[in-house]
């Protein structure tokens, strides 16, 4: 028997799902980590970022900003395969009490280098070390969703989740820029500034230590020595399974231009905000224009959480990431060439909306179409894939910038990318078996059933700047009993 196929849900049935997760307790106390964590860490990366770009004691070259955003986001990539085996074997209450305190001791070391006026090496691991362990709680938090959240309440508590996070790591930045407005932009300022960001630490050891021991899984742990091993057939499972599915593979293809042409706009928009742009009017350049352009984008991801799911029940999945491609280049075009601060923001409030929009898209496509076994595995690979285009777009950039950031061609390539990534999407989708309906309350598929049952979304979701855990499967199974239980 099909299942229901209604694609214009009443308005208050999104109220009932934000209600429902409201009351859980144990979802509230996750959240909290989540923003607590998320808020640290873009106080912390901001921090680092006006140490390297807008520090007046120190000297700044595309390269230097290029490496400084490896620095912050290799650590995604390279740790994150490592984070979701492990969390798939350690006691996930214990992993973000202890890191959460050795994130703070981290964060103090590296802001006091910071604040010495030290460069190079010392910096720069005292940086990836920092991010590193907060890879770890960012991963638990996607790997324990399922552990407060009832199957079919997870589409909903992943969009609100991801979206408050990532809200709350532009906040963060934000408040760092603020504070070294206030108090200036050099070595000692820069180093307060990133120590500040050790209360997110606070936060997540504080709420962590309220959950019962093993009340966020894993359901069943096994030896974390055979982690590695864990990674490499995980990997390669997760490849497998993408592939298999057509729609998870247009998605990632649009999702992979994303990265490439957000990493070519982010260099130049960094240069210009440094020595390409002056004032206008109330809007400044530098570390403050830095900052209202983080809010910019902050704004799009906000908003993209509403328009998505409206936008996909009524048209689809696969038509809202043509729609949202298309408006990445018009803004491009429109916003991003006059090279001006009203402009700079407006393309970077549409970037937000369209790289939200899309990776939602993908996220969802995972949770309908991969099962459940593998799904974790996918996004473990989508996310190490997709920080290392988005680093390598950096730095190919950098080579070819010139140190104010006003290149014409640069914005021009980043548009033919998501030109680039509007075709390869369309030729995936023509490939391969039909994924069926694509439209849903949750932006995922409504899909007929054999044998009458429906396919549940039973997975932790990953975030454009966030990338999950592999979920076991087992830790999806249900909810564990216990004061965190429904």
């Amino acid at each position: 028997m099909p299942v229901s196929t209604d694609r214009n849900p009443p308005a208050g049935r999104g109220r009932t799902r934000r209600r429902e997760l409201a009351a859980h307790p144990g979802f509230l106390r996750l959240l909290s980590i989540r923003l607590g964590a998320q808020w640290g860490d873009g106080v912390f990366q901001a921090a680092l970022g006006g140490a390297v770009l807008f520090n007046p004691e120190r000297q700044s070259d595309p390269v230097l900003v290029a490496l400084g955003l490896a620095v912050v986001l290799l650590p995604y990539s390279l740790v994150g395969p490592f984070a979701g085996a492990l969390l798939d074997r350690w006691d996930r209450r214990r992993v973000f009490v202890v890191a959460g305190a050795l994130r703070a001791v981290l964060t103090v070391g590296t802001a006091a280098v910071v604040a010495a006026g030290v460069t190079g090496p010392a910096l720069y691991l005292g940086a990836l070390a920092t991010i590193g362990v907060s890879r770890f709680v960012q991963a638990g938090l996607s790997a324990a969703l399922p552990h407060v959240v009832v199957p079919r309440r997870l589409v909903a508590a992943n969009s609100l989740v991801t979206t408050s996070g990532a809200v709350a790591a532009a906040f963060g930045a934000a408040c760092s820029f603020a504070l070294t407005g206030l108090i200036g932009a050099g070595d000692r300022q820069s180093g307060l500034a990133a120590a500040a960001s050790v209360l997110g630490s606070v936060v997540i050891v504080a709420v962590a230590v309220g959950f019962r021991r093993g009340a966020l899984g894993p359901d069943d742990p096994s030896e974390a020595a055979q982690a590695i091993r864990a990674v490499a057939l995980g990997l390669a499972d997760g490849a497998r399974a993408a592939r298999d599915a057509r729609g998870v593979v247009a998605a990632f293809w649009a999702v992979a231009a994303h990265r490439l042409a957000f990493g070519v706009a982010t260099l130049v928009m960094l240069l210009l905000m440094r020595n390409g742009l002056t004032d206008w009017g109330p809007l400044q350049a530098g570390v403050a224009g830095l900052g209202e352009t983080v809010v910019a984008a902050a704004a799009g991801l906000g908003v993209a959480a509403v328009v998505t799911p409206w936008l996909t029940a009524r048209i689809g999945r696969p038509a809202t990431v043509r729609v949202m491609l298309t408006l990445a280049v018009v803004a491009l075009l429109a916003l991003g060439l006059p090279m001006v601060l009203p402009t700079i923001l407006g393309a970077a409030f549409v970037l937000g909306l369209v790289g939200q929009a899309i990776k939602l898209c993908a996220d969802a496509a995972v949770q309908r179409e991969v099962d459940d076994a593998r799904r974790g595995r996918v996004f473990a690979l989508s996310d190490t894939v997709f920080n290392v285009t988005y680093v390598s777009a950096v730095a190919a950039a950098a080579l070819l910038s010139p140190p104010d950031g006003r290149s014409a061609t640069l914005v021009l390539t980043a548009a033919g990318l998501y030109l680039l990534g509007l075709g390869v999407h369309e030729i995936a989708l023509r490939r391969g078996a039909p994924v069926g309906d694509t439209r849903g309350p949750d932006g995922g598929a409504v899909v007929p059933t054999q044998g009458g049952t429906h396919p549940e979304a039973s997975s932790a979701i990953s975030t454009s700047a966030v990338p999950s855990a592999s979920v076991s499967a087992s830790s999806t199974s249900h909810l564990p009993a216990g004061p965190d239980e429904a």
